[in-house]
């Protein structure tokens, strides 16, 4: 089995910054792409940035040049830098891992169990 933990939510001012942080651990070949997304009070979950093993990104315009998302292969984890918060990224943030059992396996598609974000003005 393969368990992804969330840590680094919590309250923060508008203004300020917070880093998450997201653990892949279990019976793991390779982790492909890994994400993370967010869902707002009454909205479906949206991606807001992604990462390739190699290390290439991408992001929704709503948090470009705000966050940044990376990663560590050596601890299977990823992180997402959020600084210049606004109250409209409140939401329950979810880390996404695509990983694989071994070198025939199939991609499966795995998440995080959510961590809230709170963005006070």
């Amino acid at each position: 089995q393969v368990q992804l933990v969330e840590s680094g939510g919590g309250l923060v001012q508008a203004g300020g910054s917070l880093r998450l942080s997201c653990a892949a651990s279990g019976s793991i070949f390779s982790i492909n792409a890994m994400g993370w997304y967010r869902q707002g009070p009454g909205n479906k979950r949206e991606l807001q940035a992604t990462i390739t093993t190699g290390g290439s990104t991408n992001y929704a315009d709503s948090v470009k040049g705000r966050f940044t998302i990376s990663r560590d292969n050596a601890k299977n984890t990823v992180y997402l830098q959020m600084n210049s918060l606004k109250p409209e990224d409140t939401a329950v943030y979810y880390c996404n891992a695509k990983i694989t059992y071994s070198t025939r396996s199939p991609e499966y598609n795995y998440w995080g169990q959510g961590t809230q974000v709170t963005v006070s003005s």
